[in-house]
């Protein structure tokens, strides 16, 4: 299928996007990598795919259109490009020219070693040094408990100068197993990174459009990324009480599901209030909340609302946050990462929705990306793991 494309710099940089529907792995790796090389001196290939495709079978099909280029992915939730959201295809990012260098990472079975993973990955970026910006991208698993600590990881190696952008895997929800993909290899249980250097600006933006119910809740009792109590009460019991809600959600699994995909938690950091999912892990018996995120011990956190309208809003001001930070640069292209629960709550007209602000903020500009299982932007602190949030990495 033809890419979008962007360039800028005399072709010094450029990115562009293909995208297949082909049923076959191969056919669609080859075709959705044949559409997106659209320059000279193509750097790094991102793939986005659905989870049914062949892994094996995809990576050889990409390698196949363009050999010897790294290449790292991920599956996902559904793909996100110009032609809108799809689901169980194939979408291709090309990076290349001059202006950009690139080294790539992966480490497998990452389970109760995080932290380790992801310090090892962020060597990656010392390949880039000669470059004035860089900025490291990982790919998760979507399914692993803890995904702070691989950022946790990474920043001590690489510290505040180099910002963490990329995304958790998905599975289109039968959570049973993503997959990450680092040139021929692929991983179940792994992080896949990718330090991009360039000659020119890059720029995270970052959004939720939730806002909180009510004062802060602060954690008394937490572990294995539940949240247990808060303000020394049943966690489920203090966190319904803020938000008002219905009685029939205090007992009810189905309805309490429901009602918190929209009410995600708020955890307090020096950036701003992160978001965390509450709605994959309901515990009525127990009375604890939680999604395998880390709520640390006297942390301050909000109930929070929201609705399609600040969801849409939010993806619309994270990607224009990201064009503002350049500069006044040119962009050639954006990375658009949404959250697998923002989806359901958006709804199949919802994402379309959501596609078409994204597609009026990029104007003539490239983007792609997925939703996932948790979103990954860090600018301060030491953490950015976000869940039901709209990240964005824009290039100059």
């Amino acid at each position: 299928m033809a890419a979008d494309a962007g360039t800028t710099g005399a072709t010094a940089r450029w990115m562009a996007v293909g995208h297949s529907s082909a049923p076959d792995s191969y056919a669609a790796g080859l075709e959705a990598t044949r559409a997106a090389i659209e320059g000279d001196a193509p750097r790094l290939l991102l793939v986005f795919a659905g989870i049914a495709h062949d892994p094996r079978r995809l990576a050889e099909g990409i390698a196949a259109a363009a050999p010897g280029v790294p290449v790292i992915g991920c599956s996902t939730h559904g793909e996100i490009n110009a032609g809108g959201p799809h689901d169980g295809t194939v979408v291709v990012t090309a990076l290349g020219g001059s202006g950009f260098s690139v080294s790539t990472a992966s480490v497998g079975e990452i389970t109760d070693r995080q932290r380790e993973a992801g310090a090892e990955v962020a060597g990656c970026v010392a390949a880039v040094a000669d470059r004035p910006y860089r900025v490291l991208l990982l790919l998760t698993d979507g399914l692993a408990r803890d995904q702070e600590a691989v950022l946790r990881g990474a920043y001590g190696v690489l510290g505040a100068g180099v910002p963490l952008f990329g995304g958790a895997a998905g599975d289109g929800w039968r959570m049973s197993g993503t997959f990450q993909l680092h040139g021929d290899q692929v991983f179940s249980n792994g992080v896949v990174a990718a330090c991009i250097g360039s000659d020119a600006p890059m720029a995270l933006g970052i959004d939720h459009g939730w806002r909180p119910a009510g004062e802060p809740l602060v954690v008394t009792q937490s572990g294995d990324g539940r949240v247990l109590e808060l303000d020394d009460a049943p966690a489920l019991d203090a966190y319904l009480e803020r938000l008002g809600a219905p009685e029939e959600v205090y007992h009810d699994k189905l309805a309490l599901q429901h009602y918190v995909l929209s009410r995600p938690l708020g955890v307090q950091r020096r950036g701003g209030v992160e978001v965390r999912n509450m709605s994959t892990e309901v515990d009525t018996d127990g009375r604890t909340i939680g999604g395998g995120g880390d709520l640390a011990l006297g942390a301050l956190a909000y109930a929070m609302e929201g609705d399609v309208e600040s969801v849409l809003t939010a993806s619309a001001q994270a990607c224009r946050s990201a064009i503002d930070q350049l500069g006044g640069a040119t962009p050639v292209g954006l990375l658009t990462l949404s959250c697998a629960a923002c989806r359901a709550v958006l709804g199949d007209e919802g994402i379309a929705q959501e596609g078409a602000r994204i597609a009026e903020q990029a104007g003539s500009i490239p983007f792609a990306g997925f939703y996932t299982y948790g979103e990954i932007a860090r600018t301060k602190g030491i953490n950015g793991f976000h869940n039901q949030t709209m990240v964005v990495l824009a290039f100059a």
